[in-house]
């Protein structure tokens, strides 16, 4: 899993945060040929105790199939929000688990939404979700701009990929910073479930 790094811009005194997606690979750090910097992920998944969870970003764009999405019309429900891209290896990894626990939770009222980044065009996104039989909507990110919508300082996802689990009123339950396993995705989605 690869990290994101953010970059402090200063604009007639005032600072903006930047996130640069860098190359997804099982590499070691290093340049990846194209003057991008690949930056591995911390593996780290945190599960947030319901006093101290921050609100989702009332993010909103456009799906690989063209349709708009508002991630805050799933409040009232559990939200899995998954970052990948189909350049990257690990996402291919985890996403029969992402399919099989969708396919498995859905009428627990379980939504999941894919976010879709650095793919150059929708036909590669698209392909990618066709392998794997993706059975849920992804908002289609090809520059990044969508994870800027995520203040600085808050659980968003860093990497590619990322998970991020949004409890029924929409705040950040877990975030993992690595791609999942099948029992694993279960073992932290199960309590935010049961939290009805």
């Amino acid at each position: 899993m690869i990290q994101f790094r953010s970059l402090a811009v200063g604009v007639a005194g005032l600072a903006a945060g930047v996130l640069t997606l860098t190359a997804c690979t099982g590499q070691q750090a290093g340049s990846s040929g194209d003057d991008t910097n690949i930056v591995h992920g911390t593996g780290e998944l945190i599960a947030v105790a319901e006093a101290d969870r921050q609100e989702l970003p009332d993010i909103e764009g456009e799906t690989l199939e063209g349709d708009r999405l508002r991630l805050a019309d799933y409040r009232g429900e559990v939200l899995v929000l998954n970052v990948w891209g189909s350049w990257c290896a690990p996402c291919r990894a985890e996403m029969p688990h992402l399919v099989e626990v969708a396919n498995d939770t859905a009428d627990q009222g379980v939504q999941f939404v894919g976010l879709n980044v650095q793919d150059r065009s929708k036909d590669q996104a698209n392909a990618f979700e066709e392998r794997f039989d993706v059975p849920y909507p992804s908002l289609y990110d090809a520059d990044g701009q969508l994870l800027l919508d995520f203040p600085e300082g808050t659980l968003s996802p860093q990497g590619i990929p990322s998970t991020l689990i949004v409890d029924r009123e929409g705040r950040v339950a877990v975030r993992a910073l690595k791609p999942l396993a099948e029992q694993e995705l279960r073992d932290a989605l199960d309590p935010i479930i049961a939290e009805g």
